[in-house]
């Protein structure tokens, strides 16, 4: 899949889901499970690599990750769901040309095939339209933006009229500037289903309202993997504590063997 047909998704009224992967195995998780997009969001560093935030993850730990997601994909090319990667933070806010390098690496040496920014502050906009211009795709991102956790915490965005104005202004001038889509986290819905009729690209929303052209989640939060995450995405699943106790019983029960030892002389298996 390529970015445009989210495009077109779009003007066929055609729901688009994008899910994270972070490495083989979730990724043939989500392929198989019929997602549109897999995103190989910064969010691993706090998922898989144990972060307070998303700020320490590296370009490098992020291109090491979305090769591994592409590896884990069993559909033909033109099957597998469109791959986007984050551009991390500093990655693409200290220039133009250090961001051309940066996206540029993540597209060369990996499956993605477009690369995410937060925010639409004048030296970001400038940033996307160079990437653009260089034939490299760009998702935007706007409300809650995870890079800006220092100056925003993890709160709900644009709950007065004048920031929900300067969200709508941001989010033409990110659509002006190039992006093929745009992310909105965690604002009021009623503001993300006006941000979604007034644009041409589609808007993926997480905790934005149902009201959006898609949805985008944390894989590892729908499947309860992490111990705490976003009250605007509830777990499918228990599955941290399947997991446990699945791994608790067989844990307990190598114990019982080794306590009372079977005298049957264990058979070669067959199929070596």
């Amino acid at each position: 899949m390529r970015p445009g047909e989210l495009i077109d998704f779009k003007k066929k009224g055609r729901a688009i889901t994008v899910l994270t992967a972070w490495d083989s195995i979730s990724s043939s998780i989500v392929e198989a499970s019929g997602a549109d997009v897999v995103l190989v969001g910064d969010s691993l560093a706090m998922t898989v690599l144990g972060h307070a935030t998303t700020l320490p993850v590296t370009l490098e730990e992020m291109l090491h990750h979305v090769k591994a997601v592409g590896r884990g994909f069993n559909s033909p090319l033109k099957n597998q769901p469109l791959v986007i990667c984050d551009l991390p933070f500093l990655s693409y806010q200290c220039g133009q040309d250090e961001a051309v390098a940066a996206a540029g690496k993540l597209l060369k040496h990996s499956c993605a095939a477009a690369v995410k920014v937060e925010g639409a502050e004048p030296e970001v906009l400038i940033v996307i339209e160079r990437l653009v211009r260089m034939g490299i795709p760009v998702m935007g991102h706007l409300g809650l933006t995870p890079q800006s956790v220092h100056k925003t915490g993890y709160q709900q965005q644009a709950i007065d009229p004048s920031s929900q104005e300067r969200l709508v202004k941001q989010a033409n001038q990110l659509q002006d500037s190039g992006c093929f889509s745009l992310v909105i986290e965690h604002v009021p819905g009623a503001l993300a289903s006006r941000i979604r009729a007034l644009l041409k690209i589609p808007v993926i929303g997480i905790g934005a309202g149902e009201d959006c052209d898609g949805q985008i989640r944390v894989t590892a939060d729908l499947l309860g993997l992490t111990s705490t995450q976003p009250p605007f995405s509830p777990s499918l699943v228990p599955g941290r504590q399947i997991f446990i106790d699945s791994l608790q019983a067989w844990v307990q029960q190598q114990h019982q063997q080794a306590e009372n030892p079977t005298t049957t002389e264990s058979q070669p298996r067959s199929d070596y």
